[in-house]
């Protein structure tokens, strides 16, 4: 069997480590990740922290939004994350609404959310709900801001569009991320912005910025999983780079599994009991 090399370990250890990260000029990688198997992967590999996103909606339930995505699904599935990567700094997405019904709700939600393993939780937004940001932080839980498009807002939004493109939209945007900053939040995901914008909002923070489709000038990078490895060619966003084409690797393992089954080439003597 081949064996898995040896590499270096994640050193982004709790969350007092993303300002130093970006005080260091060190950029942050993370990915998401929904189960056992996948965050073992990542654990093994050199990216700093998994998100388990509110995406699982999309990309585990088959969801055409992130709305779908209920408090007792991501515990679920952070459950599974942070027991199969028990080393990784792991951040768990607080679901639509779940913040948006009162602080009481909300600490419910985190309650679950951080029972189940994760050590942060992420929300978008900011308006409306600066009460509710500041009660998560000021109780001990570290809270990971989210704006531009913000996919929990697609119905408003009108469909998943870029975001701060107009001169009202930027300024709207930088509004928010010193409003996030100032609540406490320990880092901002920038997500689909013009590249010029995720700079600038990224160089007035002292807070790390996340980009996923925000460019290069953030302080650290998020994507999916599912998307790196090529596993989901249904859709490909603009931002998204595929390291591998696993749709065809796993596709064509696939195949040559059940030409050896209808051939009677598996299971050899060797793969059979005596």
């Amino acid at each position: 069997m081949r064996q898995v090399p040896e590499i270096a370990r994640p050193r982004l250890d709790d969350v007092l480590d993303f300002a130093r990260y970006k005080a260091e000029g060190r950029k942050i990688s993370i990915v998401t990740a929904y189960d056992a198997w996948s965050a073992r992967l990542v654990a093994r590999s050199n990216v700093d922290a998994i998100l388990v996103g509110d995406s699982a909606a999309m990309v585990m339930h088959g969801h055409d939004t992130t709305v779908a995505a209920t408090v007792e699904l991501m515990a679920m599935h952070t459950r599974a994350v942070a027991g199969a990567a028990p080393d990784t700094f792991v951040i768990a997405d607080m679901p639509f609404l779940s913040f948006r019904k009162g602080i009481a709700e909300a600490m419910t939600a985190v309650g679950a959310l951080m029972s189940s393993g994760a050590q942060a939780v992420k929300l978008e937004g900011v308006d409306g709900h600066e009460d509710v940001i500041s009660h998560i932080i000021g109780s001990g839980v570290p809270v990971m801001g989210h704006i531009g498009l913000t996919p929990q807002s697609v119905n408003a939004f009108g469909g998943f569009r870029v975001q701060g493109r107009s001169d009202t939209a930027a300024v709207r945007l930088l509004r928010e991320a010193h409003a996030l900053e100032s609540l406490g939040c320990f880092s901002i995901v920038l997500e689909c912005v013009p590249a010029d914008l995720g700079a600038s909002i990224t160089s007035e923070l002292t807070i790390p910025t996340i980009g996923i489709g925000a460019g290069a000038g953030t302080d650290g990078q998020v994507l999916v999983l599912q998307d790196l490895w090529g596993v989901d060619t249904t859709h490909t966003p603009r931002f998204v780079r595929r390291y591998i084409d696993g749709e065809c690797l796993l596709t064509d393992a696939l195949n040559r599994y059940a030409a050896d089954v209808k051939e009677a080439r598996f299971p050899s003597p060797e793969e059979s009991y005596s």
